[in-house]
Order: structure tokens, then C-alpha cells, then sequence
């Protein structure tokens, strides 16, 4: 058997001297695909990738201004870093940008790989992140607001955007005519939806496109859908309601918090 074995691995160098031969990894300069040992984990990519940012500990190990110290059993580059953590931050070297799972948790961990490394780019990248996910994690408030600078009107605003799409998505259904999106008479941006066009007739205000008057909701109606949205949503109401105006749709300004 031991023959067979000498004789074997005799005939595949004889095909391929470099079958059988350790991976030459960073000191193959030709080569421009790098496999690197991380804590055990191997990673392979292009060289141009690792060498993304100048100045940074990858970049010097591939373009050999610092000198391979740690080589694992294969002939790869080991660094004794930790192995999971390492493929974010390959990733942002590939793709420019740093996309983290939702419920990443490793924020101080991957901190300390980026100044490892010397990427300053991820961790600025990284900081803007949790900024955005402190963000995210803040109480959603809405207001829901009668106009008077026109006729009549009414603003719904929200730090939630999402909660104004589904307000726009709700007054397309119940519009009488299809609307493909939001004409001028609404003033929109990503946290607030302005009605103005509010014109007052017997059945109530109304809410109306101007090319052909067509009938949308009143305004009873929309603040009646924005309340009831609200509530499903998981927001709660934290006005205090005059009894005296009888119902939520005459109060002048509900306010709202998730």
C-alpha cells in the first residue's frame, strides 16, 4: 500500500509539480487569487481586493512591503486574527460599502478588526451603522394635524417613513379612480404628507384632482384611515381628546407614539 501511495503521488507530480505542493498564496506575485488563513477560516480573493486601500495592513502584505511572518501547514498567509468576523470585512473591501445583518451584534468586535487592519474607512463606515440602527431603535412619533392655511387641509407627519407609504398606498384604494401616484396637490417627502386642495362642499371637504375634479375621500375620511393605520401599526394615541368636539376626526392635531 505504502508503495502504491509513493508510486501514485511519483505519477500526479509528474503530471502537475504543483498539485501537491503547499499554496504559494502572497508569494506567488503572478497569481491574482489569494488564500489567506484567518483563525482557521480560509478566505480566497483577488488581489486587487485585499490591496484595496493603501496603507492597510492587507494591502502591505500583498504588495509585500510587509514580509509574510505566519504561514499555516498548507504555505498560507495566517494571521491570527478571529475567523468569522473577517468576512465583513472582506466584503466591504469588495463591495465599497458595509452591509451588516439586522441583528449583528459584534459592532465592538468588528471595531477593533477594522483599527487591527487599518481600514479607517470601515470604521467609519461601521460608526455611521450604529448611528442608524440608534436611529431605528428611537420611539416613531406621528402627528396628525388640521390645515387652515388654504381652506382646509391636513398634515400627517411621522419620523416613520414607512407608515407614510402605507398612508399614500391606503388613499389609492380608497380613492374612486385609480391613482398611479401622488399629483401635485400633495406635497410629499420621506416623513411627511401635506393635503391642501381641500375645497368645501355639502357633503363636507373634499379632497380633488384638479384636472377633472375627481372625487378622492373627504377630510374626515383620510384622518379617520391615518388614525386607524396609526392604531394597527402599534402606535398609540397620547392627545388627550376634548369631549366637547365629540369624535378623534374634529380634533385640530392628534399626536402619536410607537
Amino acid at each position: 500500500m505504502e508503495w502504491n501511495l509513493r508510486r501514485m503521488e511519483s505519477e500526479l507530480r509528474q503530471i502537475n509539480p504543483d498539485l501537491l505542493q503547499p499554496s504559494k498564496s502572497f508569494k506567488k506575485p503572478s497569481s491574482g487569487t489569494i488564500t489567506i488563513n484567518v483563525g482557521g477560516y480560509l478566505y480566497a480573493a483577488q488581489r486587487q481586493t485585499l490591496a484595496k486601500h493603501p496603507g492597510s495592513l492587507l494591502e502591505e502584505m500583498v504588495t509585500g512591503k510587509k514580509p509574510v511572518v505566519h504561514v499555516d501547514s498548507m504555505g498560507n498567509t495566517f494571521i491570527d486574527r478571529d475567523g468569522p468576523i473577517f468576512r465583513h470585512v472582506l466584503n466591504f473591501l469588495r463591495m465599497g460599502e458595509l452591509v451588516l445583518p439586522d441583528d449583528f451584534k459584534e459592532a465592538e468586535l468588528l471595531r477593533r478588526e477594522a483599527d487591527f487592519y487599518r481600514l479607517s474607512e470601515l470604521a467609519q463606515a461601521l460608526q455611521d451603522w450604529e448611528q442608524q440602527q440608534a436611529t431605528q431603535r428611537e420611539p416613531a412619533f406621528l402627528e396628525v394635524t388640521d390645515s387652515h392655511e388654504r381652506s382646509q387641509g391636513l398634515r400627517v407627519y411621522c419620523s416613520d417613513s414607512t407608515f407614510i407609504e402605507k398612508v399614500k398606498n391606503r388613499l389609492v384604494q380608497i380613492s374612486k379612480s385609480r391613482l398611479d401616484g401622488f399629483p401635485e396637490e400633495f406635497e410629499v417627502s420621506s416623513n411627511i404628507i401635506q393635503f391642501r386642495h381641500f375645497i368645501k362642499s355639502e357633503q363636507g371637504s373634499r379632497l380633488v384632482l384638479k384636472e377633472d375634479s375627481t372625487f378622492v375621500c373627504t377630510l374626515e375620511c383620510l384622518k379617520l384611515e391615518a388614525v386607524m393605520l396609526a392604531l394597527k401599526g402599534g402606535f398609540r394615541l397620547l392627545t388627550s381628546l376634548d369631549s366637547s368636539r365629540g369624535s378623534v376626526v374634529q380634533c385640530e392635531a392628534l399626536h402619536f407614539v410607537k
